[in-house]
């Protein structure tokens, strides 16, 4: 069975129109393409025809692992989070002891991480140090670089 993978009401509804997308136009541009390889001519040697059942197949793979996705995705309901501690789908704003650079980040689920928007995996090294974590204490992470400490200013949803 999959795993159980949280999501913000965004996330979610991203989810959902990116599959939408995948089944209707997706689908029909490669139907298109596969005509448009047939109609030249014999398929024996028709290396644009494989090219195209091949495209075929991986849009096929990808809408069957995004059902996937969605069949154990969760939606969470952020009114009821406690904001005491750093949570999934909390913003926490840091301060990294090292050179006291601030940052406010949004942990969330892999699929939705994207760091430009401030939002991270719960899974990354960072978030999995700040889960749990409150308000005034420091936080070690392990990083490539060696431990990195971030101080919790704040937490909210």
């Amino acid at each position: 069975m999959a795993e159980v993978t949280y999501y913000t009401q965004e996330g979610l509804d991203k989810l959902k129109q990116e599959l939408q997308y995948l089944k209707t136009e997706g689908r029909a541009n490669i139907a298109k393409a596969i005509a448009e390889a047939r109609d030249k001519g014999d398929l024996s040697e028709n290396a644009e025809y494989d090219a195209a059942k091949e495209a075929q197949g991986l849009h096929e793979a990808k809408i069957a692992k995004l059902e996937g996705v969605l069949a154990s995705a969760r939606l969470i309901d952020e009114s009821n989070l406690d904001t005491s501690k750093v949570l999934a789908l909390s913003y926490v704003k840091i301060k990294n002891k090292k050179n006291n650079a601030v940052m406010t980040y949004q942990l969330v689920s892999e699929t939705e991480a994207d760091l430009k928007a401030g939002k991270i995996s719960v899974k990354s090294p960072i978030a999995q140090g700040l889960l749990g974590k409150s308000v005034g204490e420091v936080a070690q992470v392990e990083a490539p670089a060696g431990v990195m400490e971030f101080e919790i200013l704040e937490i909210s949803r």
